[in-house]
């Protein structure tokens, strides 16, 4: 009988799976790592970069809306931009007053502590700023003695003794950061309006380069549409969700007497747009103000619940809900992708992280070699 010979099988020890090639995983990790390193060096292009073709996926529709009148995409996203910031800018005049109001009330914050601190000293019982205080002193005054002894004899130790706070150094030191930031929004505002301004060019360009082929041109588009799409949804969701927040603290605040409610409303509506960390920080501030508007732990404790019921609502049972149909994230990736965006761009790569992800889980969804990381995300 003949017959090929058959060549003997390798021996299978990992229970099916393929072998490892270290140099495509070397290569891939160092691919990833200069991607990070480049992201986190181009953060001053990037950030406005994105930042601005979000903001322009939202005020699209109103812009093709105006084009539909008649009127030229060029001036039809003038007047959105125009309207949107003399919107803003009327919309803070009376917070500015709400926000002086709360600066001139620090003094008054100050000396209610040191009455609290004074009250404490007279009962016999130390709080935890002074036993902390106590300590720092302890420490310094034990590494003084050691650094005396440790001297030789016949030679003065010279300690260095720090300068007291300076305002105008202070200030001056910050403001090549006020500077990069005002460069910033001028530039997001700039590409918002560019990216208005031309509609769809850009969109069509990608779809014309996707190749001749007329299936890799129609799914070149359906993932151009599934970009716009769940871009706007999460920025309705989002919007939605920052004035329901904002809203109902401010009405919540109001019937339990809180001073300066609607700064605080505005305040949480705009930090319920950074998940967890904004909610959080509302949550301190509005429970130490009302401490000190009060003066009872009890108040302070009330504000306090009352914020973080609030936010809870928006993000435990509203956004899922809103978003249930748009967004198949598992929560795992959403945390994960917050800590990374949060590290490499901060508070706005907080804000950023699941758009981001929700469009690179459609992207992965699309392509086949990159199903295995859409799979990750998913739910």
């Amino acid at each position: 009988m003949t017959g090929t010979k058959r060549e003997p099988s390798a021996p299978d020890h990992g229970g099916g799976t393929g072998k490892i090639n270290v140099r495509d995983a070397a290569l891939v990790v160092l691919a990833t790592v200069a991607t990070i390193y480049f992201i986190d060096w181009a953060e001053a292009i990037l950030l406005p970069l994105v930042v601005a073709v979000l903001v322009s996926y939202a005020l699209d529709p109103v812009v093709s809306a105006l084009e539909r009148l008649r009127i030229p995409r060029a001036i039809g996203a003038a007047l959105v931009l125009g309207s949107l910031i003399a919107a803003v800018s009327m919309a803070s005049i009376p917070l500015q007053r709400e926000a002086m109001a709360m600066l001139d009330k620090v003094p008054l914050a100050t000396e209610k502590i040191k009455q609290i601190r004074a009250s404490a000293a007279l009962t016999g019982e130390e709080d935890m700023l002074e036993k902390a205080e106590k300590a720092v002193k302890e420490i310094e005054s034990t590494a003084g003695k050691e650094e005396e002894e440790k001297s030789e004899p016949g030679v003065t130790p010279v300690r260095i003794v720090d300068d007291s706070f300076n305002l105008r150094s202070y200030l001056i030191r910050g403001s090549s950061s006020v500077l990069l930031l005002i460069s910033q929004l001028f530039s997001v505002l700039l590409l918002v309006y560019f990216l208005l301004s031309i509609g769809k060019l850009y969109r069509r360009k990608v779809i014309r380069l996707s190749g001749p082929s007329f299936t890799r041109m129609r799914n070149a588009a359906r993932i151009m549409s599934d970009f716009h799409y769940q871009v706007r949804r999460f920025l309705f969701v989002m919007l939605m969700g920052a004035l329901f927040v904002g809203l109902v603290t401010w009405l919540a605040f109001l019937a339990l007497g809180v001073e300066e409610a609607g700064l605080w409303g505005v305040a949480a509506g705009v930090a319920s747009a950074i998940p967890y960390l904004g909610p959080f920080l509302v949550f301190i501030g509005c429970g130490l103000a009302a401490f000190l508007q009060f003066g009872t732990p009890d108040m302070a404790i009330i504000v306090a619940v009352v914020s973080l019921i609030i936010t809870s609502i928006q993000g435990n049972l509203m956004t899922p809900w809103m978003t249930s149909k748009v967004s198949s994230l598992n929560t795992v990736s959403i945390f994960i992708g917050l800590l990374f965006w949060g590290w490499i761009w901060g508070p706005v790569g907080l804000i950023i992280a699941t758009p981001i992800l929700m469009i690179t889980k459609s992207l992965c969804a699309h392509i086949s070699n990159l199903r295995p990381v859409g799979e990750l995300l998913g739910k």
